[in-house]
């Protein structure tokens, strides 16, 4: 039998705003490692940055990349850890943490103007959406440059929040007013399927600020956005939405939490309580963290399942790729908290 979770908080000396495991963590000397992006308001203009820290001790950072701005998003791939901010520059680099093989793609004209929400690896580049409704792919140039190739510009009049990869092709982005996109680039980089999303009974626009797609399923993504919602979105069938959790849904989902949900993973920990009706068409269990505090699984017709309910906001979660009965989170309150599930005592090494 499954030994009941076990949570523990590591205070830090600065604010939390996102954390993940780093992939390529196993083999470090170090032990299993985090990346976090920290922002200390008290410290001046240089007080944002991200830090490596070992899960041992993630109080104490074993090395630091100061950023220009507060960090707005945080991805980390087999080869480099990548970083966007408030200014709208991006930040890449290796998984190894060498500070000085570290590039930067500025904000500004050429990039984003104002803070870059979404940001993801798919293979070897990576696809950027801000607030600005631009949205970037990032690849080397050859020559080893990095290259910031605009694929849609908004021009202001919609922003977006999320992006997520399906395959080295295809991409998601969600946002505010444009709901959620399906992009394919193999037919020119254009929109080929949308969703507003379920947001009380469409009286009110919501906002889309985490999606997912799960790997072995590219054609479904799950969306966590605004007033505790979240959903599913079938490119099979995309017109029919199904809701996981969310406020005034006439009972067909019941809501885990009232507040934004900011992000959701697909959690390849818990089992699915229907296997048989997973295979096809049930939606695999889902991870969120929420602004008040709720850290839950939410699975399809089921009893949501909370794993914490803390009296300050969760920032971010991240589930461990190699061991994923583990699970690393931000706090509100200057700390970062590691929930093990099933084991009695948490593998450092």
């Amino acid at each position: 039998m499954a030994n009941s979770p076990s949570f523990r908080r590591h205070p830090h000396p600065s604010s939390i705003d996102l954390v993940r495991w780093l992939p390529s963590s196993a083999t470090s000397p170090s032990g299993r490692l985090l990346a976090a992006a920290v922002h200390d308001p008290s410290s001046g203009p240089a007080s944002s940055s991200i830090h490596l820290l070992s899960l041992s001790d993630p109080g104490s950072p074993l090395a630091s990349l100061p950023l220009p701005s507060r960090a707005t998003a945080l991805r980390c791939s087999p080869a480099a850890l990548a970083a966007a901010t408030s200014s709208g520059s991006l930040h890449l680099l290796p998984s190894s943490f060498d500070a000085n093989a570290a590039v930067a793609v500025p904000g500004g004209a050429g990039f984003h103007m104002g803070p870059v929400r979404g940001l993801d690896c798919g293979g070897e580049e990576w696809v950027t959406a801000g607030e600005d409704g631009r949205v970037h792919v990032i690849g080397g140039g050859g020559d080893g440059r990095v290259v910031a190739r605009r694929v849609w510009d908004g021009k202001g009049m919609a922003g977006y929040e999320a992006a997520r990869w399906a395959s080295p092709a295809e991409f998601a982005t969600g946002g505010a007013g444009c709901g959620v996109q399906w992009w394919d680039r193999r037919k020119g980089d254009v929109v080929m399927a949308q969703s507003n999303g379920i947001w009380g009974h469409g009286i009110v626009t919501g906002m889309v600020h985490s999606i997912d797609i799960h790997p072995s399923r590219k054609h479904i993504c799950v969306v966590g956005g605004s007033s505790g919602t979240i959903f599913a979105w079938d490119l099979r069938w995309p017109q029919q939405l199904t809701p996981l959790s969310g406020v005034g849904l006439n009972g067909t989902a019941q809501p885990v939490c009232e507040s934004e949900v900011w992000e959701v993973l697909f959690d390849t920990y818990t089992q699915s309580s229907d296997i048989i009706s997973s295979v096809a068409t049930r939606v695999l269990p889902v991870m969120m963290c929420s602004e008040d505090g709720i850290l839950a699984v939410v699975e399809q017709d089921e009893r949501p399942l909370e794993l914490l309910a803390e009296p300050c906001a969760i920032n971010s979660f991240d589930i461990d790729p190699q061991n994923p009965s583990d699970v690393v989170c931000a706090l509100e309150w200057e700390s970062i908290g590691v929930l093990t599930r099933g084991r009695d005592t948490m593998a450092e090494e």
